[in-house]
């Protein structure tokens, strides 16, 4: 679908690339929803001679968000909107949720769910013996029909009961509070490192591609362990966003 021109203010004398000025009003245009997922930007040259720039030039401001993955260039159709980048609260919210509220169009693929023996580090998150049994959730979650996350989620065995269908329904916190679970508080560490090949696989990502990881106990308002979650995601599709205050 096609979009009225937006209107971007580059400024020459500015040490800053007029490329990178260029893709940083873009990205922005996105992430506000000027530029919605499916819209095409005019060809380069239209964008050239409106904002008196050269080719090489919008070209590169354009690639660059190509790269990110917020465009897309298909053929017979031009450079087309895919998403914007989820930025996701630090709060007590399920993925499922914060994309649904993001209008990220969510989905799921359960990829195993399975009971198993927990391990010493699943047992001491989730407060079991080890070697109890646990149940095993691994999902694959999607925006807009792409990859966005790898789930993998521990829960103490007889919690809830739980069908692949409801879990490509639904996420899983609402799965929970559908079954009178009270979720109350989490602890929870992010970090990043590189994809390994199958992971690369999985996300539609190179090996070795940047993925954020994020670990979560999560507890009832008993105070019960109900969840332990390893999450990867995508770091070119996805942020954490925080905000900090200054102690007194």
């Amino acid at each position: 679908m096609a979009h009225q021109p937006l209107q971007f203010t580059l400024d020459r004398g500015s040490p800053v690339p007029l490329y990178f000025q260029l893709s940083q009003q873009l990205e922005a245009a996105i992430e506000r929803g000027e530029l919605a997922p499916g819209s095409l930007l005019g060809n380069e040259i239209e964008l050239a001679g409106r904002l008196g720039l050269s080719r090489p030039t919008v070209r590169q401001a354009i690639q660059s968000l190509v790269d990110k993955g917020l465009l897309v260039r298909r053929r017979g159709v031009g450079t087309q909107v895919v998403h914007s980048q989820v930025k996701r609260p630090l709060e007590l919210s399920s993925l499922y949720d914060d994309l649904e509220e993001a209008g990220q169009k969510p989905a799921t693929r359960v990829l195993r769910r399975t009971v198993e023996p927990a391990t010493a580090r699943v047992a001491a998150a989730l407060g079991v013996a080890e070697g109890a049994d646990v149940v095993l959730v691994e999902r694959l979650r999607l925006a807009h029909g792409e990859p966005m996350a790898a789930l993998r989620n521990h829960l103490p065995a007889g919690l809830l009961d739980l069908d692949d269908e409801a879990l490509e329904r639904t996420g899983l916190y609402r799965l929970m509070r559908m079954a009178g679970i009270t979720l109350h508080s989490a602890r929870q560490t992010i970090g990043a490192r590189a994809a390994t090949l199958a992971e690369g696989e999985l996300l539609a990502e190179p090996e070795g591609a940047p993925l954020l990881t994020m670990e979560r106990t999560t507890f009832d308002d008993t105070g019960r362990a109900v969840e332990f979650a390893s999450h990867l995601y995508r770091a070119s599709r996805y942020a954490f966003d925080f905000q900090l205050l200054a102690r007194s």
